[in-house]
């Protein structure tokens, strides 16, 4: 017999018990973090860095500003004053201008970094803003790997809807893909739980009316694809049955990611 806080328990009940019981795990397979913060304070950290640096450097018409931002066929800069050419690398030649590569032209980090680069302070407010406010709330129902997965991802399949949708040398920057995804988590969780969604029906609502509306220079294909990753990674995290989440959820969540890359390089090749 093993003893316990009340009395013995055989040693047969305990080992059934502890199959029967997955210990510290949250509703759809992830792990509880310490401080669901954390990885929400780690992002907003980087986009603020991030920020510092291009603003350090010359903001909008900067070089790190053009090695991060996406651009899918890459932009014509002039260096003396501020503004660019919408023509392809070989147009581009003189002593004023100097071309920025693109994700066409080899730049294919810019698919990820663009997603942590801002070059306006009201940009960046209104993101980090909703990080803070959404992130943790998420991270202490999924856990820090699937949240940290739900960010990255709505971020890539934004990407890649800018590759397909902008214009070749029109550059893309910020998090708001990543924020549309998660505004898409919180509305399947909602439904899912059978909350009350219509504040989060009219809080999205309200940003899409201003993303089209301000769509000359609001990313509404960033936009766009990060809410339909958000709810294509949310729904594969939470509507798999109990069983089948450990062996599929990272499975779908990775075929979700690996689409928006193949999308993204076919583009890229195809521009090329």
């Amino acid at each position: 017999m093993n003893p316990s806080a009340v009395g013995f328990q055989c040693p047969e009940c305990v080992a059934r018990g502890r199959r029967e019981t997955r210990q510290g795990q949250l509703p759809y397979g992830g792990r509880p973090s310490r401080d669901p913060r954390t990885t929400t304070f780690v992002l907003m950290g980087i986009n603020i860095a991030v920020w510092a640096a291009v603003l350090l450097t010359g903001g909008a018409f900067g070089r790190l500003f053009n090695l991060l931002a996406l651009t899918p066929m890459g932009r014509c800069d002039v260096i003396s004053g501020r503004g660019f050419y919408p023509v392809g690398e070989a147009a581009c030649v003189g002593p004023e201008v100097a071309w920025a590569d693109g994700v066409a032209t080899g730049a294919w980090w810019q698919l990820l970094t663009s997603a942590f680069t801002h070059s306006e302070v009201i940009h960046i407010a209104f993101n980090m803003f909703a990080l803070y406010i959404l992130g943790p709330q998420l991270e202490r129902l999924l856990g820090r790997a699937r949240f940290l997965a739900l960010y990255l991802v709505s971020a890539l399949v934004a990407s890649a809807f800018v590759m397909l949708f902008a214009g070749p040398f029109v550059a893309t920057v910020g998090a708001s893909g990543a924020i549309f995804g998660l505004l898409g988590a919180f509305l399947l969780v909602a439904r899912k739980h059978g909350g009350d969604v219509r504040q989060i029906l009219i809080l999205l609502g309200a940003n899409l009316v201003i993303t089209v509306v301000g769509s000359s220079f609001i990313s509404w294909q960033g936009h766009l694809g990060g809410l339909l990753g958000g709810l294509a990674v949310t729904a594969a995290l939470i509507h798999l049955p109990r069983a089948q989440r450990q062996r599929w959820q990272w499975v779908l969540v990775g075929l979700i990611a690996v689409a928006s890359l193949v999308v993204a390089v076919a583009r890229g090749l195809a521009l090329s």
